[in-house]
């Protein structure tokens, strides 16, 4: 009994970790969290489009010249 305490503190972050990742992938929630993944770094890559015109600017037209 001992020895199954010590395991569960040792590894009870992995052991979470695989039950809330075998729980996403059966409800496919997978889906849902790419989704939201995908929304923030678009909102970040428009905040800094947005914050550095001048800066985006001259790197687009160095790449299209190089091109």
């Amino acid at each position: 009994m001992e020895s199954l305490r010590e395991f569960w503190n040792n590894y009870k972050g992995a052991i979470i970790g695989i039950v809330i990742a075998i729980l996403v992938l059966i409800t496919k929630l997978y889906n849902l969290i790419i989704g939201i993944i995908l929304i923030v770094i678009g909102a970040i890559v428009g905040n800094y489009i947005q914050q550095n015109k001048e800066e985006v600017k001259e790197k687009i037209k160095k790449f299209i010249d190089k091109i």
